[in-house]
């Protein structure tokens, strides 16, 4: 028993496939959007648990200890909402992924951040 090997000359053409990832730019998104809630899950509760309890203002001890309630509050608020929109960002850049868009993100998180530094700066020191 004989048996043929086949030559290049006889496969027929393959064709080429790639992995298109354009095409699942939103499924992209949504998985980097995930990821990063994942990743923020206990800084966001412990913001929210900070913002919400008023004793944990004495945990901090030193100047935080002496600010006001209205500025503690406000200053984990913002972290929070901060902390909860980050996984909504993080995957809308991925799933748009242009110059626009990415300057725009990059410019709503350097205002957090200023806003953030601002209050800390107001109400702690």
């Amino acid at each position: 028993m004989l048996c043929r090997m086949s030559t290049k000359s006889r496969q027929g053409p393959h064709p080429e496939t790639t992995l298109e990832i354009r095409d699942h730019r939103g499924l992209w998104g949504a998985l980097a959007g995930l990821i990063t809630a994942v990743l923020i899950a206990y800084p966001l509760s412990a913001s929210i648990a900070f913002a919400t309890h008023p004793a944990t203002q004495r945990l901090f001890g030193g100047r935080l200890e002496s600010a006001s309630q209205f500025g503690f509050q406000a200053f984990w608020w913002v972290l929070a909402l901060a902390c909860l929109a980050l996984p909504f960002i993080v995957g809308y850049g991925i799933a748009k992924l242009s110059v626009r868009t990415l300057t725009v993100i990059g410019a709503v998180v350097v205002i957090l951040l200023i806003l953030l530094v601002v209050l800390g700066q107001l109400f702690a020191f």
